[in-house]
């Protein structure tokens, strides 16, 4: 009769969850490192801890590092013990912090998993709750039955190379542009029509509150009691939430207040939005080709706007610091950090459509603007294809352990060597 270790399934089964959700979770929070600061500035704010801003890149690069080492190691069974208990203090903290994020919700979103998946402060912590935290318990009680994938020579490599991969490609997408954009202005989409409601789409439920000799009572639409002057309105009750658009609005404002936010949407020939949520904070590095863009927009007789959400001292700060000509408009500055991840972050429109992004370290130069920007409005132009960064990143994360593994098989198979 054949024994079946039932713990060491489950606990394999509990490595398997956790190393799979660590890992995921320290990549989206690596490919889009501008949106963790976000996220670790809300919590700074929640907490009163506001003069730790300055520390919100490093503390979210290093956020993804660890849950991304922690998935790896876990995963790997590297340094078994040791791993399984950083796993559980990790996991402990962090159900802690999700219970009090459920319970008087300071932060919107908890940023568990970046702008890939939004989930709400409660189902963060259900999920810690439920499923991470027991399978943190579990892999610590039976570290042992956890089947080391590499011999402890090389745990030191799988460490090393993992940390340190993590936070390249963290700077790689700080210092140029999201590998996977998670947000709804995307290259390729048409903002117009992500802000449409389908015809089918399902409306906002709501109850109608009216009062009657000192007593409340909610009504459905169809049954308030409109005719009767004997109750009295008090307010309206969000029942359940409609449809809601990706994007639900998109406005910019010229120096008179005007909303021109249309008449951009609406060019055919091309519109540069220079997005600065904040000017102040902008990099000036990068000046002479953002203004060879403005000189190309207006051969071509393109529009070119810089948006920002910063006040007018500080707008004509910029303008003196570099000497910028293009005329400015102000939106919100939520949708600008959507609109594109970098300050200074360059966007091309053309009928609505997002035909293309850069962040300032990307700007095409004078001699290869005209080409780059040619073949991106006019589709019948070939373009060079480029190699997908998050490919490449892949191939360079797999190679090295699978190198690795290969290098200590053949190894192992001469001098056998005693996991710990």
């Amino acid at each position: 009769m054949v024994h079946v270790d039932y713990k060491k399934i489950i606990t394999e089964f509990c490595r398997l969850v956790l190393g799979i959700t660590f890992l995921f979770s320290g990549v989206v929070k690596a490919i889009d490192p501008v949106g963790g600061v976000i996220i670790m500035e809300s919590y700074f704010v929640a907490f009163g801890l506001t003069a730790l801003n300055p520390i919100a890149l490093f503390a979210s690069i290093n956020l993804s590092a660890i849950e991304f080492l922690l998935g790896l190691c876990i995963l790997m069974a590297v340094y078994r013990k040791i791993t399984t208990f950083c796993m559980l203090v990790f996991m402990s903290f962090m159900t802690l912090l999700t219970l009090y994020l459920a319970i008087f919700n300071p932060v919107h979103d908890c940023g568990c998993f970046g702008q890939a998946i939004i989930m709400t402060n409660l189902q963060t912590f259900l999920k810690n709750a439920l499923v991470l935290m027991p399978a943190s318990v579990i892999t610590f009680i039976y570290y042992k039955k956890m089947t080391p994938v590499f011999t402890y020579n090389v745990y030191w490599f799988t460490v090393v190379f993992g940390y340190l991969f993590v936070v390249v490609f963290t700077f790689y997408n700080y210092y140029h542009l999201p590998s996977i954009d998670f947000l709804p202005y995307k290259i390729g989409v048409n903002i117009p029509q992500q802000m449409s409601f389908p015809d089918d789409a399902p409306q906002d439920i709501y109850h109608f509150v009216y009062e009657k000799d000192g007593k409340k009572k909610a009504f459905k639409p169809e049954e308030a009691p409109l005719d009767d002057d004997s109750w009295k309105f008090v307010s309206r009750k969000l029942i359940k939430q409609g449809y809601l658009p990706p994007i639900t609005a998109f406005d910019l404002y010229d120096e008179n207040g005007n909303n021109v936010a249309d008449n951009i949407l609406e060019n055919e020939k091309g519109v540069f939005l220079l997005v600065s949520p904040a000017l102040e904070k902008a990099s000036d590095q990068h000046i002479d080709e953002i203004n060879n863009i403005y000189d190309y927009a207006i051969e071509q007789d393109m529009l070119f706007y810089c948006a920002t959400s910063s006040p007018p001292e500080h707008i004509n700060t910029w303008i003196q610091n570099t000497g910028a000509e293009y005329p400015f408009l102000t939106a919100d500055d939520v949708m600008l950090k959507s609109l594109v991840r970098a300050n200074p972050g360059l966007v091309l429109l053309q009928s609505g459509t997002v035909l293309y992004k850069w962040n300032h370290n990307d700007i095409p130069s004078e001699e290869a603007a005209a080409t780059v920007i040619e073949a991106l409005l006019n589709p019948s132009i070939e373009k060079n294809k480029e190699i997908d960064p998050l490919l490449s990143f892949s191939v360079s994360f797999i190679l090295p352990l699978l190198l690795v593994w290969t290098y200590d098989y053949f190894r192992n198979k001469r001098k056998k060597t005693v996991p710990i």
